[in-house]
């Protein structure tokens, strides 16, 4: 197969594959994941089937929804691209991808500026869609599913959670805002995924202020 081929099979799996997942977690939340990154790659000297993969199959199988078994989606990935006979080293990038992607994984660590640039592309273009108001929709239908609480004046946001903490956090969805969603902005890796996520953080911003005004009754 030619690297068009490849994606277009990888397109065709990950549909497939997630046509009964989460909203927020689907395929079209892949399929934004992937535009993110194409955009983004556009500025950045990548390997762009790498950036491929790695945007399509980042949430093949998110650990979440696997009783928090992290090894599922590499190793989904791992054998879907393996069947279509992509080369073992651009499988073992796009795996690396898979597993270092999510935001728990940087909890309590230092930000990596030597992670590969694939990497922090794809990275970025995942979380450009936890911001914005995509953002603001994909928190409120995963609290949902989660049969979580909107709002609880009395339930603080946990500013210092360790991962494994944050997994099994059941708080009110706009907790969530504090502990993750307004975090982005500061922790992406390209200038252009910077310059995105400073339009969207702000976004977040006026839509908590009109929350709360409206909330507390005063609007």
């Amino acid at each position: 197969m030619n690297t068009t081929e490849i994606v277009e099979s990888t397109i065709e799996f990950v549909r497939e594959t997630l046509g009964d997942a989460e909203a927020g977690h689907d395929w079209f939340h892949t399929q934004r994941v992937f535009r993110n990154a194409l955009l983004l790659a556009k500025d950045e000297d990548v390997d762009i089937l790498v950036v491929s993969l790695g945007a399509l199959l980042h949430d093949i199988a998110d650990a979440k929804f696997h009783d928090g078994d992290e090894s599922i989606g590499p190793r989904m990935a791992k054998e879907f691209l393996n069947s279509i006979g992509v080369e073992s080293e651009i499988i073992d990038k796009v795996c690396f991808i898979i597993e270092e992607i999510s935001f728990k994984n940087s909890i309590g660590r230092k930000k990596k500026t030597d992670l590969p640039l694939e990497l922090q592309v794809v990275q970025d273009a995942d979380r450009l869609d936890a911001l914005g108001a995509i953002g603001v929709a994909r928190a409120f239908q995963y609290g949902g599913h989660k049969n979580r609480k909107i709002y609880d004046p009395d339930i603080s946001p946990n500013l210092k959670m360790d991962k494994e903490t944050y997994k099994k956090s059941e708080g009110p969805t706009i907790n969530h805002f504090y502990e993750k969603l307004l975090l982005l902005k500061d922790r992406m890796n390209t200038q252009t995924g910077k310059r995105i996520a400073t339009q969207r953080h702000e976004f977040l911003l006026s839509y908590l202020e009109q929350f709360y005004a409206e909330w507390n009754g005063e609007r």
